[in-house]
């Protein structure tokens, strides 16, 4: 057991951050204009969780190219108007004491669809018709029957993606970002890298893990050099396939080594999302063990994801030391404020309530004078 918590402050490198509540990397495919620029949505969405509270908070997966998004609708950071609109949402996040990171991405094999909440259900890939492009993977295999078959990169193609994802850090560290995250999960073009189900090269990128790791490994000495001393560098990992196979936790503990080597400060700890047709037993704290056995076979720091919804559940996987930090998307969609009312909920004292809120703060229980009942 350990005597951190989940309000004990963390600090990376030169980062300091106020507590081991994060938020995520959450998509909201809500550019509509095409064009990668973040909008007041972005704003006000991840505004609102640096006012509640939050320590960390990633944005969401921003394409590195114009071809790496998800959707037409993603944000990106390959130009410097995005740069510039992210610029702003990071001072306002930073100003209300929360620490700004961004997720580089690139969608690979699954980049051009539509997102199906946005257009009332029509999922699948979208045409080049209405906007859409080819997409590229390590090999030349879809996500599913309905996907697109993606064009096998060539050497050259992976040479563009590293300067992608340099000339992303870069804009990325103008716009004022204290975190850069390295999106190596959910089936996402490094992770396709990693796995052997959707990475079929006989390549120096294909075949062993040293080889399906090399593109990683090079994404992670450019962003490092860009980041310098002072800035964190993250990797998220899917630690299985839930495939036979398939990418294991053993083979991301390895990695994770490899990259720590590099000087990757921490393993953001998800799983899956790399191939359909498989079993996984969701519930509270799924994937938490992934990131416990990660932290302890690689001797590396992790953070946490997957279903955790409540204060003591947040502060007990802290406490039990099987993660660093603990990321939490759907409550903080939910409750924006859930760092502020976690405090409250644990008894811990903090000294960022935003003074505009300070009426609404929970005092500690007390009896009442004729009742005996408690008042807050």
């Amino acid at each position: 057991m350990s005597d951190i918590n989940l309000f004990s402050p963390m600090k990376i490198r030169s980062v300091e951050i106020r507590n081991r509540v994060w938020v995520p990397p959450m998509c909201q495919y809500s550019v509509f204009n095409r064009d990668g620029v973040p909008t007041s949505w972005h704003m006000v969405h991840l505004g609102s969780m640096a006012v509640g509270g939050a320590g960390l908070i990633i944005v969401e997966a921003t394409a590195v190219s114009f071809d790496g998004r998800i959707t037409v609708h993603d944000t990106g950071i390959w130009n410097d108007e995005q740069r510039d609109a992210w610029a702003d949402i990071v001072e306002f996040i930073t100003e209300h004491g929360a620490v700004a990171g961004i997720q580089l991405a690139h969608a690979g094999r699954k980049a051009s669809v539509r997102p199906d909440w946005n257009f009332a259900g029509a999922a699948g890939p979208m045409p080049e018709s209405e906007g859409g492009w080819i997409p590229i993977a390590p090999s030349a295999i879809p996500f599913d029957d309905t996907s697109s078959t993606p064009r096998e990169m060539t050497l050259e193609d992976i040479d563009r993606v590293v300067e992608d994802f340099k000339t992303a850090a870069q804009r990325s560290v103008d716009a004022g970002f204290k975190v850069l995250e390295i999106h190596g999960a959910h089936g996402y073009l490094l992770h396709e890298f990693l796995s052997p189900l959707s990475n079929t090269r006989t390549d120096e990128y294909g075949g062993s893990l040293e080889n399906r790791a090399r593109l990683l490994l090079r994404i992670v000495d450019v962003v490092r050099e860009v980041a310098g001393k002072d800035i964190a560098v993250f990797v998220r990992f899917s630690a299985t396939d839930w495939k036979d196979g398939g990418w294991t936790p053993e083979e991301t503990s390895t990695v994770a080594t490899w990259c720590y080597d590099r000087d990757v400060d921490l393993f953001d700890i998800s799983t899956g999302g790399n191939v359909i047709g498989v079993t996984i037993p969701t519930g509270p704290n799924y994937q938490v063990p992934f990131s416990d056995q990660v932290k302890r076979d690689a001797n590396v720091p992790t953070a946490a994801v997957g279903l955790i919804t409540d204060a003591v559940q947040a502060n007990d996987i802290i406490v039990a030391g099987q993660a660093d930090a603990v990321l939490l998307g759907r409550e903080h969609m939910r409750d924006p404020h859930f760092a502020l009312r976690a405090a409250a909920e644990l008894d811990i004292e903090i000294d960022y309530w935003p003074h505009q809120y300070l009426r609404s703060r929970p005092r500690k229980a007390v009896a009442g004078p004729t009742t005996g009942k408690v008042a807050f």
